[in-house]
């Protein structure tokens, strides 16, 4: 028996955040039903296309049910408080105070039931000065000053090439906290409204900034910290045939081995970050990347090659540990893998193949 089978879920939300969570919790057992408008989830339309729908619809929302509603019809708000009656968890991504408008915010569910989680995912959190702006995952990332962080050595900030907020921020505290929630549902038989703010959960990411600057009044600045690029044991060095090597050999047994490794020992004991960077530079573009993953191979020196997307999901390292073993398929029999979630494999289902369902699938068997 999965953890979460029995569990009913409703799902409100769309694209990234909220999808990815109840795609966490279908994967732990749960059943999902995601209620969509009449033209879909948006992000259906998005390309490249996998069957009749995008292949980011289709990675997220693999295992789930889709119901067609119109929310702004009164008939169809009583059908969804029916399913409301039945459900333990109701996930949401809409801005503050439009689940009210609909007759579905929080204080009006919990009259049908008591004992429903309720989680709102949103950017800013349900209450403050921010609560109404619009924004996306890089916005948050550059108001909570993680962006800032990303600056080279003359302070040009980079755009994130991850979507930290929406997941880190939002999928996974979302997620954290609908168990808690359930879990307290266990004990005291009353539900809860989850207030999820993505800006706010990107500050623990940071924590060693934030403990920087709190205690020492040394706030951090990109490119200047050890985990920014100040540092010669945390960085990123190209190799003669334009390739690059990701170093961080942190700890003093690393870094000697490291300094051994490219026979460079005499760099120990000079106190002098950018003379021991730009020396070890030097050093590293005299070789192609071939010869350095030679060099490293089998030594604990924190180091290995920079390498794209395609090339780590073949890794034999990631293929032995079945990572892309479970496949999304379409109803014409095409198969992808698909999306490796954070779920134990202890929790998962037998069966490795899965499909995302058609816009409103499942709407005459849930609702009527």
């Amino acid at each position: 028996m999965q953890p979460l089978e029995g569990v009913k879920v409703l799902d409100f939300s769309t694209l990234l955040p909220g999808p990815m969570c109840t795609l966490l919790l279908a994967d732990a057992g749960a059943d999902v039903i995601k209620i969509e408008r009449k033209d879909g989830d948006e992000m259906r339309s998005y390309t490249p296309k996998f069957g009749t729908d995008s292949v980011n619809f289709a990675l997220l929302n693999r295992g789930k049910k889709s119901i067609v509603a119109d929310l702004k019809s009164p008939d169809t708000i009583k059908q969804i408080q029916a399913l409301i009656a039945q459900a333990d968890v109701l996930v949401e991504q809409f801005r503050p105070g439009v689940m009210d408008r609909l007759g579905l915010g929080y204080e009006a569910v919990a009259k049908i039931n008591p004992r429903l989680v309720y989680c709102s995912i949103t950017g800013y959190g349900q209450t403050g000065p921010y609560a109404h702006v619009a924004a996306h995952d890089m916005n948050y990332q550059a108001q909570t000053g993680m962006v800032g962080l990303s600056g080279d050595a003359n302070g040009t900030p980079s755009v994130p090439p991850v979507l930290t907020a929406d997941l880190a921020g939002g999928t996974y505290p979302a997620v954290m906290n609908i168990l808690l929630g359930l879990r307290k549902r266990d004990r005291d038989g009353v539900g809860c409204h989850l207030d999820i703010s993505m800006a706010d959960n990107l500050f623990p990411l940071m924590y060693w900034g934030l403990g920087n600057g709190w205690a020492a009044g040394q706030w951090p600045r990109g490119g200047d910290e050890l985990v920014t690029g100040g540092s010669p044991r945390y960085q990123i060095y190209q190799t003669s045939d334009n390739k690059f090597l990701s170093a961080a050999p942190l700890e003093e047994k690393f870094w000697g081995n490291f300094l051994t490794a490219i026979g460079a020992t005499e760099l120990q004991n000079i106190d002098n970050p950018a003379l021991v960077k730009a020396s070890i530079a030097k050093i590293i573009a005299q070789h192609p990347v071939a010869y350095w993953n030679a060099r490293f191979a089998g030594l604990d020196t924190c180091v290995c090659e920079v390498i794209g997307l395609e090339q780590a999901v073949q890794d034999p390292h990631f293929q032995a540990r079945g990572v892309f073993s479970r496949r999304i398929t379409t109803a014409s029999g095409d198969a992808i893998p698909a999306l490796p979630t954070s779920v134990s494999a202890v929790f998962l289902a037998k069966h490795t193949d899965q499909r995302s369902p058609d816009l409103g699938q499942h709407t005459d068997e849930i609702l009527k």
